[in-house]
């Protein structure tokens, strides 16, 4: 069985299960190795790093830690553990997983988790990453990501000015 570590910022109440998502936030996981940067294919993540993203700005909500990963062959293993099915665990509640690169099965897995895997073509830092979540909420996000996002629950009516005093 593949060791999955979960690290969350501790409160005075001592370490519990992650935070709720706070209402209208859109959950997300980034592939990494170091928790710098998106840097990661699905399989091979040493870490995921989780975080909850509104319009107005973006919270580090925990890490996961896994401790055997793939090596990135494009080889699928026959006997042994199952890797993949721990980390689709470990991400369940989040809403968007972006990585470099996940496997026709992998990918089926995670979308079945009601996450939707986002490939991004090259690294790029935690930040880039958040801005561009929090850019796509902004603006009139596409249409594969309003469904994302009324799945979740996180309203993409713009404000109304109409009813000020």
């Amino acid at each position: 069985m593949t060791a999955v570590r979960r690290l969350s910022l501790v409160t005075d109440e001592g370490p519990g299960p992650a935070p709720e998502r706070p209402k209208g936030a859109l959950r997300i996981a980034i592939a990494t190795q170091d928790m710098k940067g998106l840097n990661a294919h699905f399989g091979s993540a040493k870490f995921f790093a989780i975080y909850d993203v509104t319009p107005q700005g973006s919270a580090f909500v925990e890490a996961v830690s896994f401790g055997e990963v793939s090596d990135e062959s494009g080889k699928h293993r026959t006997e042994g553990d199952d890797k993949i099915t721990p980390k689709v665990e470990a991400l369940k509640g989040c809403h968007l997983l972006f990585c470099l690169a996940i496997g026709g099965p992998s990918a089926a897995k995670v979308v079945s988790a009601k996450i939707h895997p986002i490939k991004v073509p090259q690294s790029s830092s935690m930040e880039e990453v958040l801005s561009r979540t929090q850019s796509m909420l902004k603006t009139a996000p596409p249409p594969w990501l309003r469904k994302v996002l009324a799945e979740a629950g996180v309203s993409t009516a713009k404000p109304s000015f109409d009813d000020e005093d």
